[in-house]
């Protein structure tokens, strides 16, 4: 199976972006930026701004195939936090395995970023906002077979946003 990170579908992009093609076949999939590092970078796909008091959802044009006992864990940079007073509005996001390809968005995941500054934060087109770590996690001993898939994309199991 693996684990990787690929482009959604251009009809995935016309309907949570636009109509862009050229846009479409030159954004990046996420990169680590030194050997070392935990995280991906997440890039912005378009410039955008969040003012003061804002909480924005920032689409990522990406969605990611991972091993079943994983989960891709959201951050924002800290650099946004600590200088700016960017967070994510849920604190850490949490994109489960079988998010991936799901009827309702392919698995296209996005960040939901929350302006808790007095001043306009802005993000250029190419510049990382984000970051993802690929986390393994344990379950249960002895735990009943879980039947239940996801049938929905964002939001809680099972219900449409």
């Amino acid at each position: 199976m693996g684990r990787y990170f690929e482009k959604i579908s251009y009809e995935q992009f016309k309907r949570d972006f636009k109509d862009d093609f050229e846009t479409y076949k030159n954004y990046e999939l996420p990169t680590r930026s030194t050997k070392h590092s935990a995280g991906y970078d997440f890039r912005a796909i378009y410039d955008f701004k969040i003012e003061p008091g804002e909480q924005k959802r920032i689409f990522t044009g990406v969605k990611v195939n991972m091993e079943n006992d994983e989960v891709l864990m959201l951050y924002v940079r800290s650099s946004m936090g600590i200088k700016h007073g960017i967070r994510m509005s849920n604190g850490v996001g949490v994109i489960d395995s079988d998010f991936y390809n799901n009827p309702t968005n392919e698995g296209h995941f996005s960040f939901t970023l929350y302006n808790s500054s007095d001043k306009t934060y802005h993000v250029l087109k190419g510049e990382a906002f984000g970051q993802g770590i690929f986390q393994k996690f344990l379950t249960v001993d002895h735990e009943a077979e879980i039947k239940q898939e996801r049938t929905y994309g964002f939001g809680s199991t099972n219900k449409e946003e």
